[in-house]
């Protein structure tokens, strides 16, 4: 039998099922497949917070989400076309976001009265009609599998369990997916355990034929390569690319680099990837709670090191006074926060935007912290870099703010030539004939000296304390802390002067409309204005990596717009402090769920603000 090819130019798959029917790395191998391919795509995981939730239950159910397309795309879907539910809890979790006319497929060995009940489900949503606006595709996957592996010296549990790779290998077909890397990934993941590797192999391939030979599909799919720039590409989460980020600068500054860290969803990736790496020099220390782990970031930095300490929302509540010593002592700490819901534990594996105000201003004192913000999962590679330089140049702690869809999500990156990484020179404090003065300032940037422990002649007192300009020596004198307070102040304010302007994408010069955003929320806005674009009408967009200091000509560019929309996945942060600063009434949408904004309900709050 000949199947027809479909060509497509995008298409939205989640797979969704319990926590334990392996969604996360079924979706990672559909996503790394896809990424060799040569596809532009965008990943949203989304996952249980507890490491096993109660079997066939709501709260226990873990999507994975993948857009791919033959073009440049920004996030990873509104709507998903395609949803794989492997039990009723799965389907009832997700068919809400299914568009009319998608594909469901569905695996019936699962649909037992008694699961039904769990979710409540008076009668079977796949006999009774509820399910008739979508191209249904009913498959007894389970059972599928276990007969496909039925010559393998296996369990019959864990011939089940290898359903995720039936369906895997039936939407690699469907899509028209390379297989081999999967089949490479399994021989090694599985290679202590033979007839287990052989069993997930046999039944990856297996899906893949019943999709070549079943009547139940009569179309199968393509969708082109993308046309990216000429280079080197992998795909690459936000967490890993933070990590790498990380190391280059330790490579591109000479310096040993040493994370401190505490594990803590959805930030412990960076250091599972970080201890893995020791032959760059890289230290990892898992420490025994969150202050114990910034403390010894700190005393890296005092040594020597790129000291850097990674959390979340309530690991930086914890490490806030250890970050004040950072800005009393004027040291280089870089400090990552990936931002989860909170307050308190909140929902761990979802995501949020509400550390801003405590990232700037939850220190005691006078305490001002650079803050930067990753804006793509890739873009936590430079943004890791950036912090390193202005940590290590104005010798004071650094704040970045990732978040946990940015953690968590991947997209293609272009590998970038080292040679055009910039170079960060820790310049460190020199023995000289004249007195060591520690806090004797840099003219151009209000850096005090950097001098290594042990080197003859650089002797000084450091720590919590207050310490006079420039001899460093403990100082309780009134117009002395004042003057501190200033330098220290106006170091930070300096580093304005040390990176770019805010640039603005107005493509026509003719809106009166600005979308302004900052960190995880990019790709949703420019995708929202590439729509509005794209139906006639005019905005212009424009979104913030530095937080403090704020660009120098940020007041300028608010200005310059009749009307300023700020979408934050909290309840106006930044659009607070924008008020309170330039005293522009910006207008805040504000959406706190867990979950990254979708681009439709961007471009109607957008088109509501033109046409009022």
């Amino acid at each position: 039998m000949t199947k027809q090819v479909r060509q497509l130019d995008r298409v939205i798959i989640r797979f969704a099922g319990d926590s334990g029917d392996g969604m996360q790395l079924t979706g990672d191998r559909f996503t790394q497949e896809t990424a060799a391919f040569g596809n532009d795509l965008s990943t949203l995981p989304n996952f249980p917070a507890e490491i096993r939730a109660p079997a066939g239950t709501l709260p226990g159910v873990s999507s994975f989400q993948l857009h791919f397309a033959d073009h440049d795309i920004l996030t990873p879907g509104d709507a998903p076309n395609v949803l794989v539910a492997m039990n009723p809890a799965a389907l009832k979790a997700n068919v809400g976001d299914l568009p009319r006319g998608a594909d469901l497929i569905v695996n019936t060995d699962e649909f037992s009265k008694r699961a039904l009940a769990k979710v409540g489900y008076a009668a079977n949503p796949l006999e009774d009609g509820s399910l008739d606006e979508f191209r249904v595709h009913s498959l007894p996957l389970t059972s599928m599998t276990v007969k496909a592996l039925e010559d393998f010296d296996i369990s019959k549990k864990d011939a089940e369990r290898a359903k995720n790779m039936f369906a895997l290998g039936l939407l690699s077909w469907l899509y028209h997916r390379p297989t081999e890397a999967t089949v490479r990934f399994l021989e090694v993941k599985f290679a202590k355990k033979p007839e287990i590797m052989k069993a997930n192999i046999a039944a990856f391939q297996a899906g893949w034929s019943y999709g070549e030979t079943t009547e139940s599909f009569s179309v199968s799919y393509e969708v082109k390569p993308a046309t990216l720039p000429p280079g080197l590409y992998r795909n690459i989460s936000g967490n890993m690319a933070l990590a790498y980020g990380l190391i280059a600068a330790s490579v591109r500054s000479g310096l040993p680099l040493f994370l401190g860290s505490y594990p803590i969803t959805p930030a412990s990736d960076i250091l599972h990837e970080l201890s893995k790496h020791k032959r760059f020099g890289v230290r990892t220390f898992q420490a025994e709670d969150e202050i114990a782990a910034v403390g010894a970031a700190l005393g890296a930095s005092f040594g020597g090191a790129l000291g850097v300490t990674t959390t979340s929302g309530p690991g930086i509540s914890l490490k806030s006074e250890t970050v004040g010593l950072g800005v009393a002592t004027e040291l280089p700490l870089i400090v990552i926060d990936v931002q989860r819901a909170g307050p308190s534990t909140g929902m761990p594996t979802k995501t949020e935007q509400a550390d801003l105000l405590q990232a700037l201003y939850g220190r005691n004192g006078e305490a001002p912290v650079p803050v930067v913000a990753p804006s793509t999962p890739s873009d936590c590679f430079a943004a890791a870099i950036e912090a390193a330089r202005i940590a290590v140049k104005y010798r004071t702690p650094v704040i970045v703010l990732s978040d946990g869809y940015l953690a968590n999500g991947s997209e293609p990156w272009q590998v970038p030539d080292v040679d055009s990484l910039p170079e960060i020179e820790p310049a460190f404090a020199q023995a000289s004939e004249e007195e060591f003065q520690p806090f004797k300032r840099d003219p151009d940037t209000l850096a005090r000296p950097w001098a290594v422990p042990g080197t003859p002649g650089l002797e000084h007192r450091i720590g919590g304390i207050e310490k006079a300009d420039g001899s460093g020596n403990i100082s309780y004198d009134p117009n002395n802390h004042d003057l501190m307070v200033r330098l220290r102040q106006a170091k930070i304010d300096g580093i304005a002067r040390d990176i770019a302007p805010l640039a603005v994408d107005d493509p026509s010069g003719d809106a009166r409309v600005l979308a302004l955003g900052w960190g995880g929320t990019y790709g949703a806005i420019t995708a929202a204005v590439r729509r509005i674009r794209n139906s006639g009408e005019q905005v212009a967009q424009a979104h913030l990596r530095h937080l403090n200091p704020f660009p120098a000509n940020l007041e300028e560019v608010l200005r310059s717009y009749d009307k300023v929309v700020v979408p934050e996945i909290n309840l106006g942060q930044l659009a607070l402090i924008l008020r309170g600063r330039y005293l522009v009434d910006v207008i805040g949408y504000n959406r706190v769920r867990g979950l990254p904004f979708k681009a439709e309900e961007l471009a109607d709050v957008i088109r509501d603000v033109i046409n009022s």
